[in-house]
C-alpha cells in the first residue's frame, strides 16, 4: 500500500462552466485551476491525485431536457443518452487537455465505458486500471456522466456518486471539493454566513439550510453533495472534506497544499473549521 497521501479533488460544474448559459466553459478559469494543480503537485512532490469534474451547463442542461436520470429505454431516450454522453465527454476534453497543457500526467476513466448499475446502485466497475494509474504516478480523471442501468435503462453518475464508489476501495486522505460558492451558506441571501463546520451531529440543525442550485442540477445539488460526504466520513472516520470557492485565485493550491490555509465548510466527525 502506498503511504503517500492521496486526495480526490473535485472541479465543480459551477465553476469550469456558466451553468446560466448552455455549453458554456469558463476557458479562463480551467487553465488557471490547472496551473494551481500543477503548481502544488510540484509543491508536494508524494502527493497523489484523482481529480473528478462536473458536468455543468454542458452535461446538466442536456440531461434536464432529455430527463436522462430518471430512465427509458424508447429510441428518443437512446437520442438523448447519447446527446448527454457527447456534452460530458466534449467539456471532459477541454480539462483534460488544459491539466495535460499544465504538465499533469492525467489519463481519463469515463464512467459510461466501465459502470454498469441497477436502479442507480453500481453493481460493477473494474478499479484496477485506476489503481495501477495512481501507482504509476499518473492522475485519473472521473467525470459526471450517463451509465447503463440493468432497471431503469440509463441514468447518470455524479462526480460525488464516483467519489462515494471510489472513496472505500482507494481511502483518500481528503476531499476537496472546489466550486463557485464559499463554502455552506448558513442563509443563501448573505454570502458571507458560510456554517465553518459540519458534522454528523450538526448536521440536522443545519440541513434546512441548504437549498437547492438556482441552475439546473439534475444530480441533487449541495444538499445531496453534502450527505453523500457525511456517508463516507461514517465509514472513514479519519476523512476531511471541504467545500470552498476554486473562483478565487490560489484558492486551490493553497488547500491542496495545507487545507486550513484556506476559508470553506469542513465536513468531517470533529474538527477546527478551515482558515482558524
Amino acid at each position: 500500500m502506498d503511504p503517500s497521501p492521496l486526495v480526490f479533488l473535485k472541479l465543480g460544474g459551477s465553476l469550469i462552466t456558466d451553468k446560466m448559459q448552455s455549453m458554456t466553459p469558463r476557458l479562463d478559469v480551467i487553465e488557471r485551476l490547472a496551473s494551481e494543480i500543477a503548481a502544488a503537485v510540484t509543491a508536494l512532490p508524494g502527493l497523489r491525485l484523482l481529480i473528478g469534474h462536473g458536468s455543468g451547463s454542458f452535461g446538466h442542461d442536456v440531461a434536464n431536457r432529455h430527463r436522462t436520470q430518471f430512465g427509458g429505454n424508447s429510441p428518443a431516450y437512446w437520442q438523448g443518452f447519447s446527446a448527454v454522453w457527447q456534452a460530458a465527454r466534449a467539456l471532459n476534453q477541454l480539462i483534460a487537455k488544459a491539466l495535460a497543457r499544465a504538465g499533469l500526467p492525467v489519463i481519463v476513466f469515463p464512467p459510461s465505458a466501465g459502470i454498469i448499475v441497477e436502479n442507480h446502485q453500481v453493481l460493477s466497475w473494474d478499479l484496477q486500471p485506476i489503481k495501477q494509474a495512481l501507482e504509476r504516478g499518473l492522475v485519473p480523471v472521473v467525470y459526471g456522466d450517463v451509465v447503463f442501468d440493468l432497471e431503469l435503462g440509463g441514468t447518470i453518475l455524479s462526480t460525488e456518486d464516483l467519489f462515494f464508489e471510489l472513496a472505500k476501495p482507494l481511502r483518500p486522505q481528503k476531499i476537496l471539493l472546489a466550486g463557485l460558492d464559499q463554502g455552506v451558506y448558513s442563509d443563501p441571501q448573505k454570502p458571507e454566513a458560510i456554517i465553518p463546520v459540519i458534522t454528523p451531529q450538526s448536521f440536522p440543525n443545519v440541513r434546512s439550510a441548504l437549498s437547492a442550485s438556482q441552475a439546473v442540477d439534475v444530480t441533487g445539488g449541495m444538499l445531496s453533495k453534502v450527505e453523500t460526504m457525511l456517508s463516507l466520513i461514517s465509514d472513514n472516520p479519519s476523512l476531511e472534506v471541504i467545500i470552498f470557492s476554486g473562483a478565487v485565485p490560489g484558492n486551490l493550491q493553497k488547500a491542496l497544499i495545507d487545507v486550513n490555509a484556506i476559508k470553506g465548510t469542513l465536513i468531517t466527525q470533529g474538527a477546527t473549521s478551515p482558515g482558524e
